[in-house]
């Protein structure tokens, strides 16, 4: 699998290539700016771009755009964000075309290798993989003006967590300990009282929670 890797610290660039490759990816660029990401992802046609927010000349969301405007030349091309704090809006930009393979984590996340290893993969694979701390947000934010929310009951409210992450239902009973079939049945629920439509499609179905989550901005 063919990584693009934007990061302007050289110390964590090295340390990202050294892990990635540790895992059998193979870097077809490694760059520090939003002028050189640029070229690299039009000339390597990467599986994955690995993407910091903030890149040099702006330091601003240069990375976060860059990655957009190919994503945009290349529909659907998964694009993985790492950004030092919680931004909303950069969330919402990724997520803005309604397609999957994106991703958006917290720098401190890297530092668990199989998280990160583990949210590149599913980004590449067209999933989704959004940080905990973001979803923990728009939940906050939509439990204090959405009474829907209201009705979900405490373990419905961390099977929609882990859902709106990227997690399968898989994944959502081996964390909480649980069956598939309690979780599919949790899951069911939550489409219910939230008013989505019920999908078997993992993607879809967190891109669905993303919206209703971030709905009303």
């Amino acid at each position: 699998m063919r990584v693009v890797l934007a990061e302007d610290l050289f110390l964590l660039r090295d340390g990202l290539v050294r892990l990635l490759e540790a895992h059998g990816f193979e870097i077809a660029a490694a760059v520090a700016s939003g002028p050189e990401l640029t070229r690299a992802l039009a000339q390597e046609h990467p599986d994955v771009a690995v993407v910091d927010v903030r890149l040099p000349p702006t330091q601003t969301d240069e990375g976060l755009q860059c990655a957009l405007e190919a994503r945009r030349g290349r529909p659907g091309l998964p694009v993985l964000v790492l950004s030092q704090h919680v931004e909303q809006l950069y969330a919402r930009e990724l997520l803005a075309d309604g397609r999957g393979g994106v991703g958006y984590l917290l720098k401190d996340r890297v530092f668990d290798a199989e998280q990160f290893v583990d949210a590149v993969r599913r980004v590449a694979a067209g999933g989704t993989a959004m940080d905990p701390q973001v979803i923990q947000q728009l939940l906050a934010r939509r439990s204090a003006e959405d009474r829907p929310l209201e009705r979900l009951t405490p373990r419905e409210l961390e099977v929609l967590e882990l859902m709106a992450q990227g997690r399968t239902n898989a994944a959502i009973a081996a964390r909480l300990v649980v069956t598939e079939r309690a979780v599919a049945k949790h899951t069911a629920n939550i489409f219910a009282k939230l008013g989505l439509e019920v999908s078997d499609d993992d993607n879809r179905r967190v891109l669905a929670v993303l919206a209703y989550l971030d709905h009303g901005r």
